[in-house]
C-alpha cells in the first residue's frame, strides 16, 4: 500500500478527487459517483463539502467531485472492511499533514516539499498499518474454528477411525460398541490435548496441529486387543 494520496489546494481549501477515493478503496467510480449525488440529495448542506468539477480522456470531459475532508469523511463512513480501514487512517493522516502545513504560511512548499511530505505521510502509514496487520493476523489466529474447519477436523478423524477399526468392511467397524469407543477415545485425545470440551473451542492457528495429533492417534492396548479379536473372529468365520 504505497500509493500516493495527492491532497490538492483548492482556493486554500484541501480536496482529494473522487477518482482516487474510488481508486484506492476499489470501488467503482460510477458507483462512488452515485453514493456522492445521493449524499447531496439527502442533505443540500453536503454540497459546501463537494465540489463539481470534470477530468478528460482523449478530449473527452467526464464528471468527478472534489471532496474536502468533511466531504470525504461521509463518503466513506459507509466503507468497512480492514483495507478500508487502512485508506481511511491514510486519507486522516494525509490532510492532516497538509492542514499543517497550510497553517505554516511562513513556509511555501515546492512541489517537491509536497511530494517528499506526502511520502513521509506513507512511511508513518506503513508502520501503522502494519501494526493494524499484525493485529488482524493475532486475531485470526486466536479465533476459535470455524464451523467448516469443524467439519474438516470431523472428516479426519472419521478417516482415522476407520482406518484404526481396520476398514468400514471390518467385524469391528461393524460393531457400534467398539466403533463408539474408538471415536470417542480419539475425540478425547483430541480436546485432552487443547484443553476444550468441543471442537469449536480449537483456535484456528492449531487445526493443522489438530489433525495431526489425529493421524497420529493409536488405540490403548485394551481397545486395540478388542478390534483384533473381532476382526480375527471374522478371518476363523471365514475360513471356517
Amino acid at each position: 500500500m504505497s500509493k500516493i494520496i495527492n491532497i490538492l489546494n483548492q482556493d486554500g481549501q484541501l480536496v482529494v478527487t473522487s477518482r482516487q477515493v474510488a481508486g484506492d478503496f476499489e470501488k467503482e467510480h460510477k458507483h462512488v459517483l452515485e453514493s456522492i449525488r445521493n449524499l447531496i440529495a439527502e442533505n443540500s448542506a453536503v454540497k459546501n463539502m463537494i465540489i463539481e468539477s470534470y477530468y478528460e480522456v482523449r478530449g473527452k470531459q467526464y464528471p468527478e467531485y472534489l471532496l474536502t475532508r468533511d466531504g470525504f469523511s461521509l463518503l466513506v463512513m459507509g466503507f468497512t472492511g480492514a483495507k478500508a480501514l487502512q485508506w481511511k487512517l491514510k486519507y486522516i493522516e494525509a490532510f492532516n499533514k497538509m492542514e499543517q502545513a497550510l497553517r505554516e504560511p511562513q513556509k511555501q512548499l515546492t512541489p517537491m516539499e509536497q511530494l517528499r511530505l506526502q511520502y513521509q505521510v506513507i512511511e508513518e502509514h506503513e508502520e501503522k498499518i502494519n501494526r493494524i496487520d499484525n493485529k488482524i493476523d493475532e486475531l485470526e489466529n486466536n479465533m476459535p474454528l470455524f464451523n467448516v474447519e469443524c467439519k474438516e477436523l470431523q472428516a479426519v478423524v472419521r478417516k482415522k477411525g476407520i482406518e484404526t477399526l481396520g476398514g468400514k468392511g471390518s467385524q469391528a467397524y461393524k460393531d457400534n460398541s467398539i466403533r463408539g469407543k474408538v471415536y470417542a477415545d480419539i475425540q478425547h485425545q483430541l480436546k485432552r490435548e487443547f484443553g476444550v470440551t468441543r471442537y469449536e473451542a480449537i483456535k484456528r492457528s492449531q487445526l493443522e496441529l489438530a489433525k495431526e495429533i489425529v493421524r497420529n492417534y493409536k488405540a490403548p492396548i485394551v481397545l486395540a486387543d478388542a478390534i483384533t479379536t473381532l476382526n480375527n473372529q471374522m478371518d476363523i468365520e471365514e475360513v471356517i
